[in-house]
């Protein structure tokens, strides 16, 4: 099997401050076809310390270290405000006292033609870019497959369009040298601290990806603007855009150009496309490019608000590895396609759009739903790609949302 060509991504798509300025920027439950079930107060778990800053009302706290957007919470702006930016953490955050002095964070290089540390103030005298990209969990709509595969119960939430600051990765190869020759992956490793008395491999989050990956990758330090928070990685973090989350480690401690892939468990076993009910294994492919994905951000059937006549459906489309060229809304559950208009900023192709469909709904009961097709002319699949850990969930019916107009 030829991993770098990531055929789980083929056959999950066959079978299935002026960026700032221009965008605007200022226990789950389960959810079923019908869309999300919604919260009752008592129902809110308080933010943990290390993200008390959030904005709580807009956030779902599935346990310390998973944070979820609500899906009403998405607001107008093609960019999502950091404090409603989801958390996922595979482990507990190191001490905050790291992003008290985030220019002396060292990061380690390694696999190159001259091996060398750098502070994150020496990171940023060789270049600076600002890459706005759709940072989401592999697991993001996981709520949704019938066999309760373990892990968070996301719906739609473990998403958001962002702009993160650093430097090139490239930039940093060019310092020194190049990558040795024969190099096949790049490997990042985070600054967790690892428990005394187990095995490093069981537990460090340390994750391989293609080398071609760093054409476009950064090392960022700030986010929408502002210094990278602990939450969010900082002081450093390994930013890949077009590539699940899991691969853009946080608190990045080394870089390193490799012949073979990770022996961490998070690499060898867990984020691997593996069919249901069998755990994964390097023979499966593992979890890295995203597929075109949409859905549905507005109306949605919160306190029967929606009153008959013309309605505004809205929502978010990404293209994963390109551009999202455009978007279809369905009001009759996938019968009848609709095309719908991008509207706000193009912040390039690894951003998300936001889309409009004006529609005319008379009283009654709508099953609504959204499509997206790509660059590449993949086009979001009806169906979820059935896997045993619930990854990559971009079937649209999955995420289609009920209404009642009045």
């Amino acid at each position: 099997m030829d991993e770098l060509h990531n055929a789980g991504r083929r056959r999950i798509l066959v079978n299935t401050g002026g960026l700032l300025a221009l965008s605007g920027l200022g226990g789950m439950a389960r959810a079923d076809s019908a869309g999300e079930k919604h919260f009752k107060p008592e129902d809110v778990k308080p933010l943990p310390e290390y993200t008390d800053w959030k904005h709580a009302e807009s956030m779902i706290v599935h346990s310390p270290n998973t944070i979820e957007l609500k899906r009403d919470a998405f607001g107008n702006s093609v960019l999502t405000p950091t404090d409603r930016l989801f958390v996922r953490n595979n482990l507990s955050p190191p001490s905050a006292e790291i992003v008290k002095d985030p220019d002396a964070w060292s990061l380690e290089v390694s696999g190159v033609k001259n091996p060398r540390s750098f502070t994150v103030a020496e990171l940023k005298t060789l270049g600076v870019e600002a890459l706005p990209m759709v940072l989401q969990c592999s697991g993001n709509g996981r709520a949704w497959f019938p066999h309760n595969p373990s892990g968070t119960q996301w719906t739609v939430g473990a998403a958001g369009c962002v702009i993160f600051t650093g430097v090139p990765v490239k930039a940093v190869l060019e310092a020194v040298g190049g990558m040795e020759e024969g190099m096949v992956y790049m490997t990042s490793t985070g600054g967790e601290e690892i428990p005394e008395g187990l095995d490093p491999d069981s537990v460090k989050v340390e994750r391989s990806v293609p080398a071609e990956a760093m054409e476009h990758a950064i090392l960022a330090w700030e986010l929408n603007g502002e210094p990278l928070q602990l939450a969010h990685g900082g002081p450093l973090r390994i930013v890949i855009p077009g590539y699940t989350g899991v691969n853009s480690i946080k608190y990045v401690k080394q870089l390193a150009f490799t012949k073979e892939q990770s022996s961490a468990r998070i690499q060898q076993n867990s984020y691997r496309f593996s069919p249901v009910g069998v755990s994964g294994t390097p023979e499966h492919d593992s979890i890295w490019e995203m597929p075109v994905k949409s859905w549905i951000t507005a109306p949605l059937d919160t306190d029967g608000s929606i009153k008959a006549g013309r309605v505004q459906i809205t929502g978010v489309a990404m293209g994963g590895m390109t551009a999202a060229k455009s978007v279809e809304v369905s009001t009759d559950g996938g019968k009848r396609w609709h095309e719908a208009k991008f509207v706000g900023p193009d912040l390039g192709p690894y951003a998300w759009r936001q889309f409009v469909y004006s529609a005319d709904l008379p009283a009654g009961r709508y099953e609504l739903a959204s499509r997206a097709t790509n660059d590449d002319g993949d086009t979001q699949p009806a169906e979820r790609a059935e896997n045993n850990r619930g990854y990559i969930n971009n079937g649209w019916q999955d995420h289609m949302v009920t209404v009642t107009v009045a």
